[in-house]
């Protein structure tokens, strides 16, 4: 098992993570009847993808010996109604220290590869940009 999530009413949840018992409350965003005081389920699939890639680049960037300590993604989720989902989630990656041509590559293609970009439905629209120094 990896959670167990109780419905705390008012269209709140708690999810506790079972092995380390971590947890993330949700709530339903303002503009679908709720009160918007924590990440809805939605940001947080948002949020899943930017923080799957910066740990497989993280994983990657161990190995080729990049640092990636400082580098940052901003995630912009935008939803489409009619039925209400996702219907793109925009992620930007700033890194903070330069590489060259072929670690940049190998960076860039594992992000996009990560397992949560390969899980999510091809109708969302996944648009990842980076953002290197010179």
């Amino acid at each position: 098992m990896t959670s167990v999530v109780n419905y705390l009413g008012n269209l709140r949840t708690e999810s506790i993570h079972i092995s380390s018992n971590d947890k993330i409350v949700t709530d339903a965003p303002k503009d679908n009847n709720g009160k918007g005081e924590a990440f809805s389920p939605t940001d947080l699939v948002a949020s899943s993808l930017s923080c799957c890639i910066l740990t497989v680049i993280g994983i990657v960037s161990k190995k080729i010996k990049y640092d990636l300590t400082n580098t940052k993604s901003s995630v912009k989720k935008i939803m489409a109604g009619n039925p209400r989902r996702i219907a793109e989630i925009v992620v930007k990656i700033e890194f903070s220290k330069p590489a060259d041509s072929k670690t940049k590559t190998i960076i860039e293609k594992t992000a996009l590869n990560c397992p949560v970009a390969k899980s999510l439905h091809p109708d969302i629209k996944q648009n990842i940009s980076f953002i290197w120094p010179n």
